[in-house]
């Protein structure tokens, strides 16, 4: 096999004409390069310099190896070009995986926000598994992966970034008992039948856990794992449900929209990024994006409507103050 760096200093000569101001041009002493060729020679079988005046000039397969020489410094030269705009974020190709009610109020304006710091990185953007949103991320298939954190998943070829926490709020027909009541305590709710709009896994987790320190297990009479649906059915008085805030960017009409307290579940958003993946200038500003996208994630409503959506206890607080401010 032929020595890439013989032929570059065969190219040096052949370019130069002369052994010594191809010397001069790499750095070497005239005697380094005679023996680096002489060596290429021996690779070649055949001679690849012949002597002119003072100076040399390529046989024919001295001249065939030159030009080969150029090709292969010319494709060495795009190659550190490519690697370079890689290493800087400029180029590049990402995997990253989401969750359905993640994709617009996180995902969406996190790429919108890569693509204009990194326009030249192309991004390959898919549903996470439902079965295991994790999977992806740990075999290598992605770079990253937005996911309901489920407990002690870590340590798999990943590290989990937490971006947020979602609330769950209960959902209820607008005429319900409990639907003028600036919050609900959980336990209210133990007798009554529910509509459930979440799979098995992580986001029912915090459901099901927080109903049993209210001291219940929720009668689940129709399932939905769809949001929208999930609040038409408690719509037509189907019964009740906890559904996280992100899941309730859009309210159905006939729904009330309540926080929950004693205790307020709540599931746990984070970014699972493959460790090795870290270093990509463009992988971490797609993550400071997801982080930026989480502190602006409250659904978009104002006035009265604003509590109905949010768990926070200072918005309930506030509803109050103002309420006894007009009595």
């Amino acid at each position: 096999m032929l020595d890439v760096r013989r032929l570059q200093v065969l190219r040096a000569v052949v370019t130069s004409g002369t052994v010594t101001a191809a010397a001069a041009h790499l750095g070497y002493t005239p005697s380094a390069v005679s023996q680096q060729v002489a060596a290429l020679e021996k690779q070649a079988g055949t001679a690849l310099l012949e002597r002119v005046g003072r100076g040399v000039r390529p046989t024919p397969a001295g001249l065939l190896l030159t030009e080969h020489a150029a090709l292969i410094g010319s494709a060495v030269a795009r190659a550190e070009s490519a690697l370079a705009d890689l290493r800087a974020g400029r180029t590049g190709r990402l995997a990253v995986r989401y969750f359905a009610t993640a994709g617009s109020t996180l995902v969406a304006p996190a790429l919108a926000r890569l693509r204009a710091e990194h326009p030249g990185v192309r991004v390959d953007l898919r549903l996470t598994d439902p079965e295991d949103p994790f999977e992806d991320v740990a075999r290598g298939r992605a770079d990253l992966a937005v996911v309901v954190q489920a407990p002690g998943r870590s340590g798999e070829g990943f590290e989990l970034v937490r971006l947020l926490d979602d609330p769950y709020a209960a959902v209820l027909p607008a005429g319900h008992p409990l639907a003028g009541e600036d919050v609900v305590d959980l336990h209210e709710l133990a007798g009554e039948h529910w509509v459930g709009s979440e799979p098995p896994g992580p986001c029912l987790e915090p459901v099901t856990e927080a109903c049993a320190a209210a001291g219940f297990s929720p009668d689940f009479v129709i399932q939905s794992e769809d949001y929208a649906t999930a609040q038409g059915f408690v719509a037509a008085g189907l019964g009740v449900g906890l559904m996280p805030r992100l899941g309730l960017r859009t309210l159905h009409p006939g729904v009330v929209v309540r926080p929950v307290r004693n205790p307020e579940p709540v599931r746990v958003i984070s970014a699972a990024v493959r460790s090795t993946a870290l270093e990509q200038p463009a992988l971490r500003g797609l993550l400071d994006a997801l982080r930026d996208a989480a502190t602006t994630a409250d659904p978009p409503l104002d006035g009265p409507d604003r509590a109905r959506v949010r768990g926070e206890r200072a918005v309930v607080d506030h509803a109050r103050v103002t309420r006894r401010g007009r009595r």
